[in-house]
């Protein structure tokens, strides 16, 4: 007893810019503590006070602090007595907590995962152990404005087609463009579709070390899709995203990249949300997206504070569960990552769509690959720099496809260490 009051008592004051609710059914015994930004916090505190025997005999008490940047803060100064029992968060954590100790590996059964893609659990893990649960989807979503184009591009070439047969006549300023995430991020599907990825997933969730991108397949697709007969941008796609939102709700581009934040915006706007992967170049396939999750984290302080048992509960009935995503999702408003609910009646068009199309066509989001220099450049900074060599600058697609090719090799290869 004297135990969980001093826990209570640093945990209120480790988080004096936090605000928490404990959620108590009746006959309880047992605490576990979620800690959760100034977001995720208040929804789960809703979806708790709705409904808060997710864990029989136990109660759930939700901490919101007042930033992601706060969260994260409260976690790297968290001890065995102020740190929470779960806390939810994004995947580009993981890493350093797991490596600290302050993460707890998470077994789940061969259901639970089947209500999972396999690229998910690759984003929760290090070292080949999963920490966590996949809560939601951070994604974008291919649409096509129904006041242009009456039904869906069956392959990337079909979209430029119909660009450069209506350009003038209805007065496009592009074909294409990315609405949401930026060249990098959101343009990643275009990558992928013509034939290029920063690398190469097996089917089971792994990365491919062997394979990487054709730069001559994907360089020639560049020139045969993107470039005029002179080698010059033929207008289809744009090296920027400035505008590409205002241009596709006016009706002056036919296709776009936007996503999962901000859907709403366009359904509002009285477009439909015909969401789905980009079109590869040959019929039937679809560029990758970055489908990166966030998940709901078992921490090493669970054990200590007596409530394992009742945390990893609340992992496998609430987060992993087609019910407890249902919920979720209706206050939280992003693509649910579980299966049954990406299906479910009661979660909205956008969001389904959103992670109907994730689980069609993604790949995890791996920053110990993105995020380094090894080959001389990042991928975002080098993804950002080939569309401007070849689109603007008019330089070869081929020879600029060959360098990025030999960066992202190398960058893979500096980052397989770090998983």
């Amino acid at each position: 007893m004297k135990n969980k009051l001093f826990r209570g008592f640093v945990l209120a004051a480790a988080a004096s810019f936090a605000a928490s609710l404990t959620i108590v059914p009746a006959q309880a015994n047992k605490e576990i503590v979620v800690w959760a930004d100034e977001t995720r916090g208040p929804n789960l505190t809703q979806v708790f006070k709705k409904k808060g025997d997710w864990v029989p005999g136990a109660t759930i008490k939700v901490v919101t602090f007042s930033s992601y940047d706060a969260l994260k803060d409260a976690l790297d100064k968290a001890s065995g007595t102020t740190g929470p029992d779960v806390f939810v968060a994004g995947n580009d954590w993981v890493p350093a907590l797991a490596k600290s100790g302050k993460l707890a590996p998470v077994v789940l059964t061969a259901e639970q995962r089947s209500r999972f893609i396999p690229s998910q659990f690759f984003d929760l893990s290090y070292q080949g152990k999963l920490y966590g649960v996949p809560v939601d989807v951070n994604n974008v979503g291919f649409v096509f404005n129904t006041k242009l184009v009456k039904t869906a591009p069956k392959s990337f070439g079909d979209m430029v087609n119909f660009y450069l047969a209506n350009k003038k006549k209805l007065g496009l300023k592009a074909g294409f463009c990315i609405a949401g995430g930026g060249l990098s991020w959101g343009g990643l599907s275009t990558f992928s579709a013509l034939g290029a990825e920063p690398y190469i997933m097996n089917k089971d969730g792994s990365v491919n070390y062997s394979k990487s991108f054709d730069p001559v397949v994907f360089g020639n697709n560049v020139k045969k899709y993107l470039l005029d007969k002179n080698g010059k941008s033929n207008g289809f796609y744009p090296a920027t995203d400035t505008g590409c939102q205002d241009n596709y709700i006016a009706g002056k581009v036919p296709y776009a990249i936007i996503g999962n934040w901000h859907w709403r915006t366009f359904a509002e706007a009285g477009l439909p949300m015909n969401i789905q992967p980009l079109p590869g170049v040959k019929p039937g396939t679809y560029g990758k997206m970055f489908g990166s999750v966030s998940g709901a984290f078992l921490t090493s302080y669970a054990e200590a504070h007596g409530v394992a048992v009742e945390a990893k509960t609340l992992l496998t009935n609430f987060f992993a569960s087609t019910a407890g995503q249902v919920a979720y999702a209706a206050v939280e408003g992003r693509p649910p990552a579980e299966k049954g609910a990406q299906k479910s009646q009661l979660v909205l068009p956008g969001q389904k769509a959103m992670g109907v199309a994730a689980g069609l066509s993604s790949i995890p989001q791996i920053g110990a690959f993105l995020n380094t220099n090894a080959g001389g450049a990042s991928y975002w900074d080098s993804s950002g720099a080939y569309w401007t060599a070849v689109l603007v600058d008019g330089k070869d697609p081929v020879a600029e496809a060959k360098k990025l090719a030999a960066i992202w090799k190398a960058n893979v290869a500096a980052g397989k260490a770090d998983l």
